[in-house]
Order: structure tokens, then sequence, then C-alpha cells
């Protein structure tokens, strides 16, 4: 009995060790929240909410797959086989989204790009200015589209999140977990859980308050594009299986 329940609990401790590292060194889990709230002036505590609801959708279709797996008695290979599929599917959202992102980045910056007038005044004065065509003049409509843009990107994010597999939960911790008590399959499962959601969160929070300190003109300007890129190269990152 104590030899079960010292096994139990190092499974618990395993979970917590997994959940923290496998984020950490995913940085799919937390780039792309950080790259976006810098590009779109997101405050500290939207980037945060942001991720932290995608993470709980990142953990749910591993949790739900995993129980139903075991309730129907499915081996880990079929599991597995369906998790790598998922991965599959993850990588590909994440580059499409990232590349559109890109395009969107560049025709924002060619609606941004300054052009300079010249003005010639009676008295012989000349002066030039310069100004952009983007926010200039705010209509009801472009509100309504920004708006739009904005649900649009939240559900692609949580949509990509939901597909993307804990690689590591099922086979190293539900199915073990399983043969112990279905009470430890709930253990090993919530803490992986929170542990995965509160390192996406902690990691954006910790990154994001660095980059939001960044002011370059740069920064400003191709944000979007950086923004993007960095989310395509997470999708191939995946699809290399770093």
């Amino acid at each position: 009995m104590e030899a079960t329940q010292m096994g139990s609990e190092a499974l618990v401790v395993t979970a917590l060790i997994i959940g923290v590292m496998h984020t950490l060194l995913g940085p799919d889990h937390y780039l792309p929240f950080v790259t976006l709230a810098k590009a779109r002036h997101w405050s500290l505590r939207k980037a945060m909410a942001v991720t932290a609801i995608c993470g709980v959708g990142h953990i749910v279709g591993s949790v739900v797959l995993g129980m139903l797996g075991i309730l129907a008695g499915w081996s880990l290979g079929s599991l597995e086989w369906v998790e790598s599929i998922r991965g599959e599917v993850a990588s590909w959202l994440f580059i499409g989204f990232g590349l559109v992102y890109v395009l969107w980045g560049v025709r924002r910056m060619r609606k941004q790009r300054s052009h300079t007038h010249v003005h010639a005044h009676a008295d012989g004065t000349i002066h030039t200015h310069e100004h952009s065509h983007e926010g200039g003049h705010v209509h009801p409509h472009d509100e309504a589209a920004k708006s739009s843009r904005g649900v649009l990107l939240y559900w692609s994010l949580f949509v990509i999140f939901v597909f993307g597999p804990c690689e590591a939960l099922i086979p190293m911790l539900m199915y073990p977990a399983v043969t112990h008590s279905v009470g430890l399959v709930w253990a090993v499962t919530l803490t992986f859980s929170f542990a995965t959601v509160i390192t996406m969160v902690a990691a954006v929070g910790l990154l994001s308050l660095g980059v939001f300190s960044l002011r370059h003109k740069a920064l400003s300007r191709y944000g979007h594009l950086f923004a993007g890129t960095t989310i395509t190269l997470c999708g191939l990152a995946i699809q290399l299986g770093f």
C-alpha cells in the first residue's frame, strides 16, 4: 500500500514537471501571443487572458481524447496515432494563419506608408509635411470591421490550440495512472493541465513585460510582419519535430 501511494505521488509530481517543461520547451505555447500582443497593442492583462483561454483549449482536446480512449479501451498506439494527426493539423493551421497574417501585415504597411506634400504660400514660404491614409478618417463600418477581425483572430488562435496535442499527457501520464485508479487519472490530468496553462500565462506575462518596453520605430512599423513570421516559424518547427 505504501509503495502504491509513493508511486501515485511520484506520478503527480511527474505531471507537474512535464507540464512546465513541455510548455517552456515549445515556443509555440507563448511566442505567438507575445508577438501578437506587441503588434496589436494589447494590454498585459489581455495578452495573458487570451493565452489562458487558448491554453485551456489546448488541454481540453487531449484530455477529452485520453478519457474517451480509456473509457472505450482503445490501445495507446491508436491514441498516439490520433495525436500525431492532430499535431499535423495544428502545424499547418499555424503555418496558414501565420502566412495570412504576414500578407495582412504587408497590406497594412502599404496603407500606413506616408507621403510628402509641398505647400507654397502667397508670401513665398514653401514647406512640406508628411501624412498617411491610415487612421485619418475612422468610420463606423471601419470600427465594425476592426472588431470583426479581432473576433476572427481570437477564434483562429483558439481553434489552432484545440488541435494542438499535449504529446506527453496520454502516454506518459493518463495511461500509466489508469493502472492505479481513476482518481489518479484525474489527479495527474488536472496537475498537468494547471501546470501547462499557468506556465503559458507566466511565460507570456514575463516576456511581454520586456517586449512592451521596447519602443523602436521598426517594431511599430513591422510588428505585424514579425508576428506573422513568428507564428509561421512555430508551425514549421512543429512540422520538423522541434
